[in-house]
């Protein structure tokens, strides 16, 4: 029996492997659609508290980058030309 299961998948050049046993059979798109409709009603989404903070915190975090940014290129500008004058000549 195996030899004969071995004969056929080397005849066929598959070579089965575990990806394999992980994709889920085909289904029809209405049976699609409703298990993405019973996925989405598992999601706990955030309340409007915990979104506002979040909100804020990204806010907070984008400025805050943003200004070391700002500050490392300015100070990155007026160090590179000063450097770069030594090689020169006067």
């Amino acid at each position: 029996m195996a030899k004969g299961r071995k004969a056929k998948t080397a005849a066929a050049g598959a070579n089965p492997s575990k990806r394999d046993a992980d994709i889920a059979p085909r289904v029809s798109p209405a049976t699609y659609l409703q298990q993405v409709n019973a996925e989405g009603r598992k999601v706990v989404w955030p309340s409007w508290k915990e979104t506002r903070q979040t909100t804020i915190m990204v806010m907070i975090c984008v400025l805050l980058f943003g200004a070391f940014f700002f500050v490392v290129d300015y100070l990155i500008g007026i160090v590179v030309p000063w450097v770069l004058s030594f090689g020169r000549p006067s």
